[in-house]
């Protein structure tokens, strides 16, 4: 007969539901960088030490190490967002007491694709223009003469 294998821990951990790739993600979906640290170009890491009940709910929120500006009340706000599962410890309400790192790094601007030179189309008109001259020769006779001339005009 087998024993039944007690638990390697008397009071389990609180976990973030999807771990620890889940709550990136949620704090990079959730994070709004502050418009004071946007205008001055501030950025840092904002450490915050929080408390889980036994229920799970963050309810306490202490910054270790800010930056200001606005980034570590944002900091603040999303912590308190968390919600954990807690397993049942054997009836004993536990608090726990945690600590993390938000990284306020500025957002890169948008690369603008740069647009293809289009030439203007050359249109190429031509013209013909005709004159005619009138020559007054020493005779008392009177000749015409006529001449063509053509030109090319490349306009843009």
């Amino acid at each position: 007969m087998k024993r039944e294998r007690k638990p390697k821990h008397f009071i389990n951990k609180p976990v973030y539901p999807g771990g620890l790739k889940a709550m990136r993600e949620f704090i990079s979906k959730e994070l709004k960088y502050p418009q004071e640290a946007l205008e001055l170009k501030k950025e840092g890491i904002v450490r915050i030490k929080y408390d889980i009940d036994y229920k799970g709910n963050v309810f306490n929120t202490y910054i270790l190490s800010g930056v200001g500006y606005g980034c570590d009340e944002e900091a603040d706000r999303i912590v308190r967002l968390l919600k954990f599962e807690v397993e049942k410890t054997r009836k004993v309400r536990v608090v726990f007491h945690k600590t993390i790192q938000i990284k306020f790094k500025l957002p890169k601007p948008k690369k603008q694709k740069p647009t293809k030179f289009i030439p203007p189309k050359i249109r190429t008109v031509q013209y013909n223009y005709v004159t005619t001259k009138t020559v007054v020769p020493k005779a008392p006779k009177k000749k015409e003469q006529t001449k063509v001339y053509n030109f090319k005009l490349n306009i843009k």
